[in-house]
């Protein structure tokens, strides 16, 4: 059996720093390591309009930025399949088989989906596609065959769900599904960046992102307005690092040969954590040491996506493309599914013969 990753993002709007540190970045590396015999990156549309029903538009205006998005962090169309999940009409029927193997008192106690919807307000009135979502995403990822999921500290309940459906299946009908792994990111800071006003989560809908298509002004105002130690005050007061937004974003992205680069008054994180801590270093100066590595990081990806954007129908070739690899993937997969559930009748001729001399006696 291959190795096998299945990952993806919901077109609500363009991709942000936390998706970058999160997942894409790390998308790339295990891309380009070799190390992987598929890779799937999926556009969930589908999953998108289960609570932007009233709103197709939005999420078809959409597609196009998470795709410029992707190629623009250097997701390869050579290498990774990149496609549009409501292309995929087999992903449907996978969840439709799968919601046999679910309660609802057991999706209630789901903590992503109980925060998900405390979030959009639907506690009163819940859309059943969206209370369904980790039943989706378990066919996204068992459709694929899918051995590693790289994603969020966030998504861990969701696997755990998609192991358990997994297992009630394998159970039930047979060994056909595979049991995924999860590959959170390797560097703490990047579990969950948080939004730039100190929010626990970076949110669209909370308007505390910073996009990876940001221009270099843009960038370097919301970082000068970040959120930081409120009681730090003058700058000889000491300050607190620990849910600092600044410093957070630092341990995500700052490297030693940036201090060489931009900040030669400390050799590295620690020695300006240190100053910081017992006052003397303001807010502003480390802020603009934060624009600094951030503009690095961001410049190459701006400047791809300036280039894919000169020609979008290529774009939507790739993901034309990509869907068609795709379904044909999850068409085999959904095949399996239906013969282990014993609901393959026309192509089960064995039982087709059976039937037939039952009925001559």
């Amino acid at each position: 059996m291959g190795k096998i990753i299945l990952t993806g993002d919901r077109p609500t709007g363009r991709l942000h720093v936390g998706h970058y540190v999160g997942s894409l970045k790390r998308r790339v590396e295990l891309q380009n390591s070799g190390n992987f015999d598929e890779i799937f990156i999926m556009i969930a549309d589908a999953q998108a309009l289960t609570d932007n029903a009233d709103n197709p538009e939005k999420v078809r205006q959409n597609i196009i930025e998470v795709a410029l998005d992707y190629l623009s962090c250097g997701l390869d169309p050579s290498k990774s399949t990149l496609f549009i999940q409501s292309q995929i009409p087999e992903l449907c029927e996978l969840s439709f088989y799968y919601m046999n193997l679910v309660t609802v008192s057991r999706l209630q106690r789901n903590p992503t989906v109980k925060s998900e919807i405390q979030m959009r307000n639907f506690e009163a009135s819940i859309p059943v596609g969206f209370f369904t979502y980790p039943i989706s995403q378990a066919a996204d990822i068992t459709a694929f065959k899918a051995t590693t999921v790289p994603v969020g500290e966030d998504q861990l309940p969701m696997l755990e769900q998609t192991k358990e459906i997994v297992r009630k299946f394998n159970s039930v009908y047979g060994d056909t599904l595979l049991e995924p792994e999860i590959l959170l990111p390797d560097n703490a800071a990047c579990l969950r960046l948080p939004g730039t006003d100190g929010k626990a989560k970076m949110s669209k809908s909370l308007g505390n992102c910073i996009y990876l298509s940001e221009t270099e002004d843009e960038l370097k105002k919301k970082i000068m307005s970040m959120y930081t130690d409120p009681d730090h005050i003058r700058v000889e007061d000491p300050g607190k690092i620990e849910g600092n937004t600044v410093f957070t974003y630092l341990d995500a992205f700052c490297k030693e040969e940036h201090f060489e680069r931009y900040l030669k008054d400390y050799k590295n994180l620690d020695e300006l954590k240190a100053h910081y801590k017992r006052g003397g270093l303001g807010d502003v100066k480390v802020k603009r040491f934060l624009n600094a590595v951030l503009q690095e990081e961001l410049e190459p990806i701006r400047n791809r996506r300036k280039e894919w954007e000169k020609d979008i129908p290529a774009v939507y070739e790739i993901l034309k493309a990509g869907s068609e690899k795709a379904r044909a993937v999850a068409a085999k997969t959904l095949d399996e599914v239906k013969a282990a559930m014993k609901i393959n009748y026309f192509d089960d001729m064995e039982m087709i013969r059976e039937q037939a001399e039952r009925y001559k006696k």
